[in-house]
């Protein structure tokens, strides 16, 4: 590499390193917004540089965060071995470094991913639904949020296991007989040969529905054979109870629709938010014990906040941000 070039490298390096300094200070300035949001992913998802150097700029914030007063004479340490010292003024202040730090691992309202999503291996964004062969007939159908890595196996033979962070995802393993898929999630293993499943782990708890063919689902000594039409959960309370279950509510999703069946409204919400950009909230717990039987395009949620106003005679406030408040009408 000559010297121009060399030059040309370093120069492209620190105006990325300010432009993630930016979005640092812009994510916890209070003001940021949907639109906002938005052009923070895009710039994440340019290249695995720009996400990393978002990572780097936020862990130089956390690090003075704590000590604010300390940056000056820290500063010579931390140029070493973080970002170089330049434009680094710009962030010092106490409260405002550790309101970044927040936001930037767990953002408001999950208006926008957190740090942490952006290295992972395969994840969709919110509303995105996203099909990934795996090779050896394994298919992956990802759904809205979902986030997976592939790790590799102890020893050869094992070959590549699916993780699933998070999410939901439908599997089809269609290879050879001697071929065997296994997804990891929430503590435990899914594994099946010729199969085809639904695992969903959300908020610590997987749910795993066998659509066709059997299915093994184990955490720790426990070990259970799903038969198609059978459910089962599993957490930190262990394996639960196999269930039979109607199928096609679980894959609506497949077809871009979401089917309710005497669901309180509280979980409806929590489904909707996580396929819709913004957020609705409910600010009235009696209203969320309210039933719900009725099915949804996903194309089309914004319809949910009308019909939960005009079935339940909630009371809704539209916020910016597609922030959607309802509340029991007024008396």
């Amino acid at each position: 590499m000559t010297a121009e070039e060399s030059q040309a490298t370093e120069a492209m390096k620190q105006t990325l390193q300010r432009e993630a300094q930016a979005w640092v200070v812009r994510l916890g300035s209070q003001q940021a917004t949907e639109e906002d949001a938005q052009a923070f992913r895009r710039w994440c998802a340019r290249s695995r540089a720009h996400a990393q150097a978002f990572v780097q700029a936020r862990q130089v914030w956390q690090a003075m965060a704590p000590a604010a007063q300390r940056v000056r004479q820290q500063e010579a340490r931390e140029a070493a071995r973080r970002l170089p010292v330049p434009g680094r003024r710009a962030f010092l202040g106490g409260a405002v470094a550790a309101s970044v730090a927040y936001l930037a691992v767990s953002p408001p309202l999950a208006l926008w991913p957190s740090v942490a999503e952006w290295g992972d291996d395969y994840r969709t964004a919110t509303g995105e639904q996203r099909e990934v062969a795996m090779g050896d007939g394994v298919v992956l159908q990802m759904n809205t949020q979902t986030r997976i890595n592939l790790r590799r196996g102890a020893t050869e033979s094992a070959g590549e296991a699916i993780e699933l962070v998070s999410g939901e995802a439908e599997v089809l393993a269609g290879g050879p007989a001697s071929a065997r898929v296994t997804v990891a999630a929430g503590g435990g293993t899914v594994s099946a040969v010729r199969a085809r499943f639904n695992i969903r782990h959300l908020d610590g708890e997987v749910c795993v529905t066998c659509l066709a063919g059997q299915v093994d689902v184990a955490q720790g000594t426990q070990q259970v054979r799903l038969d198609a039409g059978r459910q089962l959960r599993y957490g930190p309370a262990g394996l639960g109870v196999v269930t039979g279950v109607d199928t096609g509510p679980v894959v609506a999703w497949r077809r871009r629709q979401l089917v309710f069946d005497q669901v309180p409204l509280s979980q409806v919400v929590a489904e909707v938010n996580r396929y819709r950009h913004g957020r609705l909230i409910l600010t009235n717990e009696a209203l969320g014990r309210s039933r719900v039987q009725a099915s949804f395009s996903i194309d089309r949620l914004d319809d949910v906040a009308f019909l939960v106003r005009d079935v339940y005679g909630a009371e809704l406030t539209q916020l910016p941000g597609g922030i959607v408040l309802l509340g029991a009408a007024s008396a």
